[in-house]
């Protein structure tokens, strides 16, 4: 007897079953396409640190177990990466950049009226320049009043806060500079530097910059 019913293609079954492969491959091809691209943009994104600065790094590791305390927000380097050449200006209007400090340990403070943890900050980076300051170790305390250039030195003066150099960007720049990097994400920023221009340790927020803890790190990160 002769089997009279309909029967599929054989060809469309297969290609039926070969759909949802196609599919699959398409996926796949289209996350593999999508991690390619996001892998090149993260590396274009972190480009790797400057090799000059790897003794900053063995550095901040080997004094890490003192960021403690006072200082315990302190964030230790862990990447080789050298801070730009932050432009700014002194008391006298004289243009300066942190190539002015090379070979000397420094911390990089910026700061404002504006900012109430600034203004509350100010008298311990005052008394730790006091203690530290000399040719190996200094506060370069940034401010980055926009308005009335007169107001952050009438509030030193104010303060009796004598012992910070002025130095100031009315532009505030070094802060955009700062944040490019990925090194000021508020106010105020300090930044542990070595004398090579290289970052030690960062820390967003203030501190007590003249306690035995703060005084413990910074002659540790004087030591080489």
């Amino acid at each position: 007897m002769t089997d009279d019913s309909p029967k599929s293609p054989a060809p469309r079954r297969s290609a039926s079953r070969r759909i949802p492969i196609i599919l699959a491959a398409m996926l796949i091809g289209t996350a593999a396409g999508f991690a390619g691209v996001y892998g090149i943009g993260a590396l274009k994104r972190n480009p790797p640190g400057d090799p000059a600065c790897r003794p900053a790094v063995d550095l901040a590791q080997k004094i890490a177990p003192l960021a403690k305390g006072e200082v315990a927000a302190l964030t230790m380097a862990t990447a080789p990466l050298r801070i730009p050449q932050l432009a700014f200006s002194d008391a006298a209007g004289q243009p300066k950049t942190l190539a002015d400090w090379r070979g000397k340990t420094i911390l990089v403070n910026l700061w404002a009226t504006w900012c109430v943890p600034c203004r509350k900050e100010m008298p311990a980076l005052d008394n730790l320049q006091a203690k530290l300051g000399s040719d190996r170790f200094e506060v370069v305390a940034i401010n980055i009043d926009t308005r009335d250039p007169a107001k952050p030195k009438a509030f030193l003066t104010e303060g009796g806060l004598t012992r910070l150099g002025y130095f100031a960007d009315p532009n505030a720049k070094v802060f955009q500079d700062l944040k490019a990097v990925g090194r000021a994400l508020g106010m105020p920023t300090s930044v542990l530097m070595d004398g090579a221009g290289c970052e030690i340790g960062t820390i967003a927020g203030p501190a007590e910059w003249d306690s035995d803890d703060a005084l413990k790190l910074i002659n540790a990160a004087m030591a080489p």
